[in-house]
């Protein structure tokens, strides 16, 4: 199999293609990335130079040119698309990168690989657009749309798009909806390495409101897990639901990450709850067990202690990716093999 994946040097990009690589030892990948600030192409560098099935582009989805050409070169068995602007906090602040990337980016990226008849196209959304949950229930893929943040608002526009292209053309595409990942590679804005980072610092840690918003947490693999099976199982025009059935206060998570590290709790400082912040996310994944055989692998405590593991082994790539040193190093590297 051909995949075109799209922004793969991001967190769940890089680790959906070291998995396919990895487990599939016949099927080829073209990674596609922009390479934005949270995009790093060190995440997949050894591949670069070691690994024939695995080839790098620098480029935007929303250049259709590029992708136009792209899809030309050879005949693509499926696109993946990971690329997404994807920090809520940063959504608010300026939501328009956010359209741009996020809707008419994805708009782009279904209409070349339409006309360029690639076989299946796999969206990768999230739990987000579904809005916000009380004390009880969750979300299933029937539950309406209902974004609270310019991020989440914007991935509903593009989920929305793809069911476009289905029932107006017949594309065979399929939409994947995760709650929230953890695991290696996450770019230190999100939760929990940017606690990681603070708490090994012994700097405070800041926690919106009272800390009592509740997330349903996926380890990484298993979410890389589902998109495989939707890729591989899927039904052409469907969404899936992907939880780890593992719903933690934002407070007892960073409670429990304070414990595993040996940090006193006197590191936590509760600050101004963000604007539209979702109360709880839940995520009933029982379509996918049914008809993907979808079940996680990691519970939360052993993906946890595998994730701060996985930092405190690799200081120097959250040095990098903070300093903007992995950029300067990328310029060297592609200029002495150019």
């Amino acid at each position: 199999m051909k995949l075109l994946v799209t922004g793969g040097c991001g967190f769940i990009g890089t680790n959906f293609v070291r998995r396919m690589l990895g487990k599939h030892p016949d099927w080829s990948i073209v990674n596609l990335d922009k390479l934005t600030y949270a995009g790093n192409r060190l995440n997949l560098l050894d591949l670069e130079e070691t690994n024939d099935r695995y080839h790098f582009i620098q480029g935007d989805i929303g250049d259709r040119t590029l992708l136009m050409d792209i899809l030309s070169d050879a005949a693509f068995d499926a696109v993946v698309n990971f690329a997404a602007e994807s920090h809520v906090d940063r959504s608010i602040n300026d939501p328009s990168p956010f359209v741009t990337t996020n809707v008419q980016g994805a708009q782009n990226l279904l209409e070349c690989a339409r006309r360029r008849k690639v076989g299946r196209f796999v969206h990768i959304s999230t739990d987000e657009v579904y809005g916000t949950l009380g004390d009880e229930g969750k979300f299933t893929e029937t539950t309406p749309l209902a974004p609270n943040s310019p991020y989440s608002a914007s991935k509903a526009g593009a989920d929305l798009m793809c069911r476009a292209y289905f029932e107006t053309y017949g594309f065979p595409v399929l939409i994947t909806r995760c709650s929230n990942n953890y695991g290696p590679y996450q770019f230190p804005e999100k939760l929990i390495p940017l606690m990681y980072m603070n708490a090994m610092a012994d700097k405070p840690l800041p926690v919106y409101g009272d800390g009592g918003n509740v997330r349903d947490w996926i380890y990484v693999d298993d979410h890389c897990l589902g998109v495989e099976l939707t890729l591989l199982k899927g039904r052409d025009g469907v969404a899936y639901n992907f939880g780890g059935d593992a719903e933690k206060t934002n407070i007892e998570l960073v409670r429990t990450l304070l414990s595993i590290l040996g940090k006193p709790e006197s590191l936590i400082t509760f600050v101004e709850d963000r604007p539209g912040h979702d109360q709880r996310y839940a995520m009933d994944f029982s379509r996918a067990e049914e008809e993907l055989g979808f079940v996680p692998t990691v519970d939360f405590a052993s993906g946890l202690k595998k994730t701060l593991a996985w930092y405190a082994a690799n200081g120097t790539w959250l040095e990098q990716v903070q300093s903007g040193e992995y950029r300067t190093f990328m310029e060297s590297w592609y200029e002495e093999r150019a």
